[in-house]
């Protein structure tokens, strides 16, 4: 991270508290030391209006739009994050739900996985090897982490008051209605529309 400029490391439930006394690379110290440990990953991506996924897919059904990483750096501008799992398990179904969209660095079919702090480089470089930061008008913001969760929630509740979801099927299709959210790219403004709407329906409801 320090290599190409970049310094916002937060960490979601990391294996070892004492990530911080690591040895790391040179100026690699102060990025450890000044990263942000959250409980959750909805905490740490909360003022992020663009949350990338990176995945090698192996088996797994995706439900998000997926981009080489060449095509995918362009794209990412704002406050974004970008998100990777554990070496062993990548990124869990529940993770991936908070995502916009995924990337894959186009690696051999026989090789697909890589190491995390390698991956992180790759995806660093290729970002700074494509600035796309640049202002962005309000009416072309896009809804923040926190505004983008707090419609999932209200929806939800909507759905449940209406009769539409069961607790059978409550998880499933939270992570549905979680994607939907973010694949539908949201601006800012009509963000606040939605909100606008969604308490006026729970006020009715309840």
């Amino acid at each position: 991270m320090s290599n190409f400029g970049f310094h916002d490391l937060r960490l979601v439930n990391p294996y070892e508290k004492a990530f911080r006394e690591a040895v790391s690379a040179v100026g690699g110290a102060p990025v450890l030391q000044s990263a942000r440990v959250y409980d959750d990953l909805a905490a740490a991506v909360n003022d992020c209006s663009l949350v990338v996924g990176t995945t090698s897919i192996g088996n797994r059904e995706l439900q998000h739009t997926l981009y080489p990483l060449e095509s995918a750096a362009p794209l990412i501008q704002g406050k974004a994050a970008l998100l990777f799992g554990s070496e062993k398990f990548g990124l869990s179904n529940d993770d991936i739900s908070f995502c916009h969209f995924l990337v894959r660095i186009p690696t051999t079919p026989e090789t697909p996985s890589m190491n995390l702090g390698q991956s992180v480089a790759v995806c660093l470089y290729e970002l700074i090897r494509n600035p796309s930061a640049r202002a962005v008008t309000e009416s072309r913001r896009s809804l923040s982490g926190n505004d983008a969760e707090q419609i999932t929630r209200m929806l939800l509740e909507v759905l449940h008051r209406s009769g539409y979801t069961n607790r059978i099927v409550a998880t499933s299709t939270e992570l549905k209605i979680r994607r939907f959210i973010r694949r539908i790219h949201l601006g800012a403004v009509d963000g606040r529309l939605v909100l606008g709407f969604l308490r006026q329906l729970l006020w009715k409801l309840r």
